[in-house]
């Protein structure tokens, strides 16, 4: 029995050693290696031996595992990723030759970017530049245009423009309404089956509402963001020049001097006549004064010695 044992391990050692080099020339052309015995352990001993099954285990012919791909383990689950949202405002100023010409053309471009002028105001006066403000709505893919466009209205002489990302904000709330409807979905069914008291029915019912009115809170909150993020505002003024020859009012301005000369002779009579009511008074005390005055003054006395003669 013990020579049978030692038969057997020789048996499986010679094997394992064939089977190795086998596959060793098999790799060395190429090829993937056909079915062998897979191991000692798994060789049937010789028939006879205690404990050993009947027959021998033949190992099946298997393809190479696969090697690993290293960009698997590199890539990281997938994030949400926050949408894009952007307000865009701008702000600009604009010299014309005509107020009325520019509002005009304002008008044509809100038109022609596929928007509209939302406040409209024109200021003027008889000694100040003409100048009007206009308010444009347009849709936000269409700002660059309309900012394009105020070339050709003037000479620019700023444009500001902001922008101000509102998606954090747009996700913090979108999640908030879907945990308020959760809350809303869990008040429903506790209101349907609940067969407490009146009190306690009273009381979902109430917190049911609260949650419904942040929910309404939370969707006007997002439609706000998205109409603010879809419609942008170009606030533009436009004012006119001051005039070489003439002045801001209608005429010439060399005439216009000869009449602010003439204004400033006239007031300043009239300012002198008006203070005849202060000086007229003052004049009349102050010539009885010194009147009284020299009369009263102490005389010197007359010298009494005879004039002397040579």
């Amino acid at each position: 029995m013990r020579a049978r044992h030692i038969v057997f391990l020789v048996t499986a050692v010679i094997a394992a050693a064939c089977n190795q080099a086998r596959d060793e020339s098999q790799a060395k052309q190429g090829g993937a290696p056909i079915g062998y015995v897979a191991d000692a352990a798994n060789m049937s001993p010789p028939s006879g031996i205690a404990g050993a099954p009947s027959r021998s285990v033949v190992g099946e012919a298997t393809a190479p595992p696969s090697p690993p791909d290293p960009g698997a383990a590199e890539q990281l689950p997938s994030q949400p990723i926050a949408p894009s949202m952007v307000i865009r405002t701008g702000d600009a100023r604009i010299k014309v030759s005509s107020v009325d010409t520019a509002i005009a053309q304002l008008q044509e471009l809100a038109r022609r970017v596929g928007g509209y002028v939302a406040n409209s105001s024109v200021q003027g006066g008889e000694k100040e530049l003409r100048q009007a403000t206009l308010e444009l709505k347009m849709p936000a893919d269409r700002f660059s245009d309309a900012q394009a466009g105020l070339n050709s209205l003037g000479k620019v002489e700023y444009v500001n423009v902001s922008a101000q990302d509102v998606g954090e904000e747009f996700v913090d709330v979108t999640a908030r309404v879907e945990n308020a409807r959760r809350l809303e979905q869990r008040l429903i069914g506790l209101l349907a089956t609940r067969t407490g008291k009146l009190e306690e029915v009273l009381s979902v019912e109430r917190e049911l509402a609260r949650v419904r009115e942040t929910i309404e809170r939370y969707e006007g909150r997002l439609r706000y963001l998205r109409t603010r993020v879809a419609v942008s505002t170009l606030t533009v003024t436009v004012h006119e020049s001051e005039p070489i020859v003439g002045d801001l009012g209608t005429g010439n301005r060399i005439v216009e001097a000869f009449r602010n000369a003439w204004r400033n002779f006239v007031g300043f009579i009239a300012a002198l006549i008006e203070s005849l009511g202060v000086l007229l008074p003052l004049g009349l005390i102050a010539f009885f004064a010194g009147r009284w005055v020299w009369r009263n003054r102490p005389k010197r006395p007359e010298s009494t010695q005879p004039p002397t003669t040579e």
